[in-house]
């Protein structure tokens, strides 16, 4: 009996196992030249385990790590796999691409941390709290496109609710009140935009882009005719205290970051296991995903493709809204022009990068959080890079994640399609 001849691999394939292995050796040798110089034996970086001391968490020893050894570790872990890759290829490339990533931040935040101390849980927590509002941007794209309706205005929709929330939260000393209003107006703003595109067929992403332009003007010509001149009256709310959830919060490291936070936080990491429950495990969320794949089937089978739609819309506009929500009343207490900073074009990254998945979502979302949060304390730590730059940093994975080099992201079948009942 002769041997099966292997099959040949595709030159696509092979191409792409050749460029990725280059890349990540590529990479080794960027963390071996810039990572390893001015290095000395016996140098060692500390990171903080412990977050403050007003944590209620049980206070664990500081992690110490010899600088180069760990360094070289990584930089051998990269280049072995940049071999392997060129050598056989993985069918995995998304893990591939994921251990290399953690080498290489992990050698850049032992570099950064030679001779000093750096609070890795703080950083962890903060990363939590910047990546809520990508996570909420995310989660309304997913709700939104599930049923194929594409949604690009979110961050106008952000940046409405959080000026409505931080307004009416000052006006009525209420900061729940905000949230209800921030609720309101993202679901109102999203139900425009819904109308256009349902009822009236307007091009999606004119639609949205319009809500974008709509959202920055609108805000920043009342931010600077009445809020400005009104500060107290008008944009002064204050913002939610800390809540620590009882006996998790003493949990060592994982306490800190996930259960001592604002409540939008908590609300956010709610959603996010109720989205999923509702998509995946009941009949509203199997409608909703066949509105999205194949709506002429659904309406065919009874399914009401335009009220499924409508709603999606508007509740993934709520969540928007709470997402708008946190930037004032969560975050910082007051109403700045252009707060956003673009996070809502980045929640829908994350959306793509979590393959329209809310677990997805939230933890790619957690990869633009810690970018954001990373480039804060390295500027702490005075790291010989330009402010200028590691500012770049989350639109930089932004660009990363989009360009698909993990993985290509496959939309829901009827996104962004017009709806016609015959």
């Amino acid at each position: 009996m002769s041997k099966s001849t292997p099959r040949p691999i595709p030159p696509i394939q092979n191409r792409q196992r050749i460029t990725i292995g280059i890349s990540l050796l590529v990479v080794g040798l960027f963390m071996l030249l810039v990572f390893t110089r001015g290095t000395q034996p016996g140098q060692t970086a500390t990171f903080g385990m412990n977050i403050t001391a007003t944590s209620k968490a049980l206070t664990i020893p500081d992690l110490v790590l010899p600088v180069q050894p760990a360094l070289y570790t990584f930089i051998v872990i990269t280049v072995f796999l940049g071999a392997w890759q060129l050598a056989r290829g993985v069918k995995s490339i998304g893990w591939l691409v994921g251990i290399v990533a953690f080498c290489f931040i992990a050698a850049f935040l032992i570099w950064a941390t030679k001779e000093k101390s750096f609070n890795l849980v703080g950083m962890l927590s903060s990363t939590l709290g910047r990546a809520t509002p990508i996570a909420l941007a995310a989660l309304c794209g997913v709700i939104s496109e599930r049923a194929a309706v594409t949604n690009i205005g979110i961050e106008g929709i952000m940046l409405i609710a959080a000026q409505t929330s931080v307004v009416s939260a000052t006006i009525t000393h209420n900061l729940y009140l905000g949230v209800i209003v921030a609720l309101l107006t993202g679901g109102l703003v999203a139900g425009i935009h819904a109308l256009l595109v349902i009822r009236f067929k307007v091009d999606q992403i004119i639609s949205g882009t319009a809500i974008n332009i709509l959202g920055a003007g609108m805000t920043s010509f009342i931010s600077s005719r009445y809020l400005e001149a009104h500060i107290d009256q008008l944009n002064n709310s204050g913002t939610f205290k800390i809540i620590s959830i009882p006996v998790l919060s003493n949990i060592p490291i994982l306490g800190p970051i996930f259960f001592e936070n604002s409540p939008i936080v908590y609300i956010m990491l709610i959603i996010v296991a109720v989205m999923y429950v509702v998509l995946f495990y009941t009949p509203w969320g199997l409608r909703t995903r066949a509105v999205g794949e194949h709506p002429k089937a659904a309406d065919t089978l009874g399914i009401n493709v335009f009220l499924v739609r409508y709603i999606n819309v508007i509740i993934g506009g709520m969540i928007a809204g709470l997402g708008g929500a946190y930037f004032t009343i969560g975050s910082v207490g007051r109403f700045d022009q252009n707060m956003t900073a673009g996070k809502g074009f980045i929640g829908l990254a994350a959306m793509i990068f979590g393959k329209w998945n809310p677990i997805g979502a939230f933890l790619s979302s957690l990869l633009f959080g810690f970018a954001d949060s990373l480039q804060v304390k390295m500027q702490i730590l005075s790291v010989p890079i330009p402010s200028s730059f590691l500012a770049m940093a989350p639109y930089i994975v932004t660009m990363i994640v989009l360009t698909g080099i993990v993985g290509r992201a496959i939309p829901p079948a009827a996104d962004g399609q017009p709806y016609e009942k015959q």
